[in-house]
């Protein structure tokens, strides 16, 4: 209501430079108490007794009159000022005013009052409501030792000065709604309804360190522009939202307690968001929020989930939380940034790194500034678990003692360019003769389900299962990023698995196919030493019965010499006769003295060395084969050998 508009009790006839006074009309008086001639006022007051309403709406109220009226509504006992209900609204008070030692049995109104100093309030207590919403405060407002049983209204109100609501209590609900004030304080206060500030305007700093809200309370869109302070604050109840929020310095939550989850979504955030010691029941969410020059973020304790999906940090960052998930899809990384985390899985999903960012597990508890272990309740799996890096530009990400056994890699890039440091685990085929051991990926775990069942890992629901085409350059980008950090038998396990997605593509040629399967079952794409000694050890033996029964001529052929003697010139001609092929029973081929002379053959032609025994035909074509075959066997035995120990 403005100040031309007609007002909704019995005005005051007073005129001043020809414009009406908006009072009240006091009692049966034509005129406000501010406009009574001193009779008048007498007469008036005389009538008041404590416990009387008072209604002065519109009234120009000074401190000396204001402290005029409550005299005779004090209690010459105690002296504390007994009203019932108190009707303020639309006053015009000039200079400070102070409110002490005063109980209200019901409500309390200055709605739309007008001071032209500070308002100070100390060892009131309001029965009813306490109500300045749309006030103008030129100066301060305090309110110190004060109850207020029913809600207390600041709604839209306009202080220039500082806040302090050092309420103990407030009854039901406190409407802040839309207020602006300097700096704002409110440690200590219990609200037993819900507490709305949203889209509340601190020009300073706000303290609600030690704050009780019993039902929630609701910070959407509220701006500070220093710090603010919830430490100890206890959120009871209903949810804490500070979506949309705009707080310029550091925000503190140490030891604060939050029953249900605390959102913070489409929040801007300008400095450190501290969770020391701080207990939440439920999840935290960060949606959308910006965090303009966040240097650090926790230690955050959560048994429920972190979401960070579509944030912007703006500025190098170091996080610390210990939760069951940890969601940063869409995130925006716009400098560095280290995760340090316990428990949690971890979803970086079409992350945008524009700087390195390490993903690290932290093997001990996170410490309070004052060195003590904060307490980790609800959480049981310590492993940190990376689920997820689709569609991420892995050039600057570093992960680093994680478990990777659930880990989606599809659609990343750079994955060439991934650093894995430290222990990282990854998923292993079923146990059983008919897997080879090795570190895999659980996308391909996925396929093998749809094809062998199990012992392979499905994939979760809305979850697409990758063709081996799409696995054969993962593997491949993976082996490349841990050769380039000097991880040879790591890189190894991902060979092995790009070759399998190889074997497997339909889309490949049967050719191709067919030799790595030969590839496969001779040494396991030379990376299985046992499997390519087992084969050549086969290859020997097969060699070495064959020369026994085929490859040894019956006897050694002894050189025979032949010659002409004219006069003094002597000629000689030495020719050594064809090996004779052996005769009977392949039992007595198989002597002692055979399989000795078979043996140096054998392991001459695994060397590339010439025995020097004479062989039949036979045994010089398996000699020729086995030349060929037995080395190769034998350099692919040392090559899988080479795989594991080469640093």
């Amino acid at each position: 209501m403005t100040g031309t508009d007609a007002p909704a009790w019995q005005q005051c006839g007073h005129l001043d430079a020809g414009e009406r006074c908006r009072g009240h009309r006091a009692g049966s008086y034509t005129a406000c108490l501010a406009h009574l001639d001193s009779a008048e006022r007498a007469a008036y007051l005389a009538t008041l007794t404590p416990g009387a309403d008072l209604d002065h709406r519109g009234t120009p109220f000074t401190q000396s009159l204001l402290d005029e009226l409550l005299a005779p509504l004090r209690d010459p006992g105690s002296g504390r000022a007994r009203v019932g209900g108190a009707s303020f609204d639309e006053v015009r008070f000039t200079g400070d005013a102070e409110l002490q030692g005063i109980d209200f049995g019901g409500f309390c109104s200055f709605s739309s009052a007008v001071f032209g100093g500070g308002v100070y309030v100390h060892d009131v207590h309001v029965g009813g409501d306490l109500r300045l919403g749309a006030a103008q405060v030129a100066g301060d407002v305090w309110l110190d030792d004060t109850d207020v049983d029913g809600d207390a209204w600041f709604y839209e109100t306009r202080i220039k000065g500082t806040l302090r609501f050092h309420v103990r209590e407030v009854g039901r609900g406190a409407m802040f709604k839309g207020m602006t004030c300097g700096d704002a304080y409110f440690s200590g206060v219990r609200t037993c309804g819900v507490a709305s500030f949203e889209g509340a305007v601190v020009d300073g700093e706000a303290a609600f360190d030690g704050a009780v809200f019993e039902e929630g309370a609701d910070f959407q869109r509220v701006r500070i522009a220093g710090r603010a302070c919830f430490d100890g604050a206890r959120f009871h109840r209903g949810a804490a939202g500070f979506g949309g929020a705009d707080i310029g310095g550091d925000v503190l939550f140490a030891e604060a307690r939050f029953a249900a989850e605390a959102t913070f979504d489409g929040a801007a955030i300008g400095g450190d968001l501290s969770f020391s010691g701080a207990r939440l029941e439920a999840g935290v969410g960060f949606r959308r929020a910006v965090f303009r020059r966040t240097a650090r973020i926790g230690p955050l304790v959560c048994p429920g989930r972190v979401d960070f999906s579509d944030a912007v940090f703006e500025a190098a960052v170091t996080l610390e939380a210990a939760a069951r998930e940890v969601r940063c899809r869409r995130t925006r990384w716009a400098s560095t940034a280290a995760l340090r985390l316990r428990y949690a899985g971890v979803d970086l999903s079409d992350a945008v790194l524009e700087f390195p960012m390490s993903v690290v597990g932290r093997p001990r508890p996170f410490v309070s500034p004052e060195g003590e272990v904060i307490a980790e309740p609800g959480l049981v799996d310590s492993r940190v678990r990376v689920t997820s890096v689709k569609g991420v530009d892995a050039a600057h990400l570093v992960l680093a003692d994680v478990d990777l056994t659930g880990c989606l890699f599809v659609e990343a890039v750079h994955l060439d360019q991934l650093r894995l440091e430290g222990r990282c685990l990854l998923s292993s085929p079923p146990v059983g003769l008919r897997w080879t051991r090795r570190r895999t990926l659980a996308e391909e775990h996925h396929w093998r389900a749809t094809r062998y069942g199990d012992g392979w890992t499905s994939a979760p629901p809305g979850v697409e299962t990758p063709e081996p085409a799409v696995l054969a350059p993962v593997y491949r980008q993976l082996r490349k990023a841990l050769e380039d950090g000097r991880n040879e038998p790591g890189a190894a396990d991902f060979y092995y698995g790009e070759m399998e997605m190889r074997r497997h593509d339909t889309a490949a040629s049967r050719g191709e196919r067919t030799l790595l399967r030969l590839y496969w079952a001779l040494s396991g794409y030379g990376l299985r030493a046992g499997r390519a000694l087992t084969w050549l050890i086969l290859a020997m033996t097969a060699t070495v019965l064959a020369m026994m029964l085929w490859g040894l001529p019956r006897a050694d052929p002894e050189p025979v010499s032949a010659g002409t003697v004219d006069g003094r010139r002597v000629t000689l001609t030495t020719k050594k006769p064809e090996p004779v092929n052996p005769e009977g029973p392949y039992a007595k081929r198989l002597s002692t003295a055979r399989f000795e002379k078979s043996v140096r053959v054998v392991a001459n032609s695994v060397i590339f060395r010439a025995s020097g025994q004479d062989l039949t035909t036979i045994g010089t074509y398996v000699e020729m084969t086995a030349r060929l075959v037995e080395p190769a066997l034998l350099g692919l035995a040392v090559l899988a050998v080479r795989s594991r120990v080469k640093r």
